[in-house]
C-alpha cells in the first residue's frame, strides 16, 4: 500500500458510507464538519474493537482494572492537569485560500516529503544493485541521502525548539524559509501563527450569570487520575497497578479532516498503569513490547506499524513514544505510550489540597507513584482495520469483487446462512441453522438474488464465513462453508458447525497469542 494514497481514502470513505459502516452526521442538514455517525456494520466493529482491546488489557490482567468516569469533570481538573492554560494548537491561515492549518503540520508534511524523497533513492539504488543491495550502508553512505538526513535534523531541531519554547514567530519564520506553500492555493502568503485553545467550554446550572463555566473533556486520562485512590482503595490494589477506560473525549479541531482520524467528537482506550518511581523506564519498554503484539496479532501487517519517538516530549514526561500505522495518507499515530512521570497526581494533590498517594508495606512509606499511559484512538484504529482490509479483486473466473479482509474477530457479522432457492424447504432448514448460531454469533440471513451475488455481498461488509443450505443438506444434514479470504468451500456437518466457526472468530484465539 503506497503512502499517502488518496485514490484509497476516498474508496474506504465511499465504501463505508455504502454498505452501513459510517454516516457524516446529522446529513440531511448537510452535515457538521469532523462528527461522523456509525451505522449498523459500524457499531459492531467498534464494539468488537472495544472488546478485544479490554480483554486483553482487563481481563488477560490481574492487576489491571477498569472504570467508567463522567465526562464532566470540576474545572479546576482542567486547571490541574494544565489544558486551560496549554492545551493549544498553533494555527496559520493561508491568506488567498482562506483555509486553516496546523503550523507544526504543516512542517512534518514536509518533512515527510524528504522522507519520501530518501524512499526514492532507494528504490532506485535497490532496482541498480538487484541482490547485493545493502540497505542500511546506502543510507549511512550515500551522499544525497545524507544531505536529506541532515535537512530533516535541522527542520527537526527548530520545530522542536519553536514549540517548546512557544515562538510563533519562529515557527513562521521556518514555514516561510521552507517555502511552504498552501495545499489548495499553492500561495506562500500566510498569516502570523496564533494559539487556539482546544477545549469544548459549556454552562452548569440554570442561571447563565452564576453559571460554572466547565469543559467537555478532551481526554479520558483525568478521569482515572481523579479516581486513583478510590480504585486502589475500593480494589486493594498493590503497586504496580492498571486502570483502564474506554469513552468519549472533545477536542475542537479547527482543522478536521481526513475522514474519522481527527475528530471533534472521538472515542480513547487508554490504561494508565501506576508504577514505583524508578521503575518506570522498565515498564514503559514492557508496555511498547505488549502493544505492539495486541496490533501485531490482529495480522494487519507488521509493516504497516513503527515507533515513532517523540522529539518533542511533553513537559510532563520523560519518555513517549507513537505506535503509527501506515493509513492511506502515511505513516500516522495511531497510539501513545508515555512516561507521565509522577506530574498529574503531583498536581491534582496540589490543586485539590488532598494527598493522593500509595503506601508502600515493603518500603514502610507513603510516595506519588509514576505512571506509563497507553493510549489509542478507537476511532483511528477502525480506520487502520478498514485501510489494510480494504480489498479489490479479480477472482478465477475473472469476476471482480470488493472484499473487506477484516480479522475474523472484529468482522461486524461472522457467518451468513444462504438457502441455495427460495422453495423446497432450503429457507425453512436455513432458518434452523440460524436459530442454532444466533446465540454465539452475529449472524445474518439472505435469499434474494443468485448465490454468487450475495456472497459478493458479504465480502463487501467483510462476514468471514457463509453457510450455504442446499438439496444435499436435507438429505444428509451437510452444509458448505465459505471462507471469504480463499473463497474455498467445504463441507461438514450442522452439529460441527458451532464449534467449527468459533475456533475461527473467536475472539480468544486471538487473545491466547498474547
Amino acid at each position: 500500500m503506497a503512502n499517502h494514497d488518496d485514490n484509497l481514502l476516498r474508496k474506504i470513505v465511499a465504501h463505508a458510507k455504502e454498505y452501513g459502516f459510517v454516516f457524516p452526521s446529522s446529513e440531511i442538514y448537510d452535515g457538521l464538519g469532523a462528527v461522523y455517525d456509525y451505522g449498523q456494520y459500524g457499531a459492531e466493529l467498534k464494539n468488537n474493537i472495544k472488546s478485544f482491546w479490554w480483554k486483553a488489557m482487563v481481563q488477560m490482567h490481574e492487576n489491571i482494572v477498569g472504570i467508567d468516569a463522567a465526562i464532566f469533570m470540576h474545572p479546576t481538573t482542567w486547571k490541574a492537569s494544565g489544558h486551560v492554560d496549554a492545551f493549544n494548537d498553533p494555527l496559520i491561515d493561508n491568506k488567498d485560500s482562506k483555509k486553516r492549518y496546523r503550523a507544526d503540520v504543516l512542517v512534518e508534511d514536509h518533512i515527510a516529503k524528504i522522507e519520501g524523497k530518501i524512499s526514492k533513492e532507494v528504490e532506485k539504488a535497490k532496482k541498480r544493485f538487484g541482490e547485493s543491495f545493502d540497505e542500511q550502508q546506502f543510507l549511512t553512505t550515500n551522499g544525497r541521502v545524507l544531505q536529506y538526513q541532515e535537512k530533516i535534523g535541522n527542520i527537526n531541531d527548530r520545530l522542536k525548539a519553536s514549540m517548546e519554547n512557544g515562538q510563533l514567530e519562529e515557527l513562521k519564520t521556518l514555514i516561510e524559509e521552507l517555502g511552504i506553500a498552501c495545499p489548495i492555493s499553492g500561495s506562500k502568503n500566510w498569516t502570523d501563527v496564533r494559539q487556539f485553545n482546544l477545549m469544548f467550554s459549556t454552562e452548569l446550572g440554570s442561571l447563565a450569570d452564576g453559571a460554572n463555566t466547565i469543559y467537555l473533556r478532551p481526554e479520558t486520562a483525568q478521569g482515572i487520575f481523579v479516581n486513583f485512590l478510590n480504585v486502589q482503595k475500593t480494589g486493594r490494589m498493590k503497586i504496580p497497578f492498571g486502570i483502564a477506560q474506554i469513552g468519549k473525549a472533545f477536542r475542537n479541531e479547527i482543522i478536521a479532516r481526513q475522514f474519522i482520524f481527527r475528530m471533534r467528537e472521538f472515542e480513547q482506550m487508554e490504561m494508565q498503569f501506576f508504577v514505583k518511581p524508578g521503575e518506570e523506564m522498565e515498564w514503559y519498554e514492557y508496555w511498547k513490547e505488549r502493544r505492539m503484539k495486541w496490533h501485531s496479532i490482529l495480522g494487519m501487517g507488521d509493516d504497516n506499524y513503527r515507533f515513532h519517538d517523540h522529539l518533542n516530549l511533553a513537559h510532563y514526561a520523560n519518555a513517549a513514544c507513537d505506535i503509527q500505522f501506515n493509513f492511506p495518507m502515511g505513516f500516522k499515530e495511531l497510539e501513545g505510550i508515555h512516561s507521565r512521570t509522577d506530574f498529574d497526581l503531583k498536581a491534582h494533590e496540589e490543586y485539590s489540597g488532598k494527598k493522593l498517594q500509595f503506601f508502600d508495606p515493603q518500603e514502610n512509606k507513603s510516595y506519588v507513584p509514576y505512571v506509563i499511559e497507553t493510549s489509542i484512538g478507537l476511532d483511528r484504529t477502525f480506520l487502520a482495520v478498514l485501510s489494510a482490509s480494504y480489498m479489490e479483486e479479480t477472482l478465477e473466473d475473472g469476476s471482480e469483487r470488493v472484499v473487506l479482509k477484516i480479522p475474523a474477530a472484529l468482522a461486524p457479522v461472522k457467518v451468513a446462512v444462504l438457502p441455495l432457492l427460495k422453495k423446497d424447504g432450503l429457507p425453512e432448514k436455513a432458518r434452523e441453522i440460524i436459530d442454532d448460531l444466533k446465540f454465539n454469533f452475529n449472524c445474518q440471513y439472505d435469499e434474494k438474488d443468485a448465490i454468487g451475488r450475495r456472497y459478493r455481498r458479504q465480502d463487501a461488509i467483510g462476514t468471514p464465513y457463509c453457510v450455504t443450505v442446499d438439496h444435499q443438506t436435507l438429505e444428509d444434514d451437510t452444509v458448505t462453508l465459505r471462507d471469504r479470504d480463499t473463497a474455498v468451500q467445504e463441507r461438514l456437518s450442522i452439529r460441527d458447525l458451532n464449534e467449527r466457526i468459533e475456533a475461527l472468530v473467536s475472539i480468544n484465539t486471538l487473545l491466547r497469542k498474547l
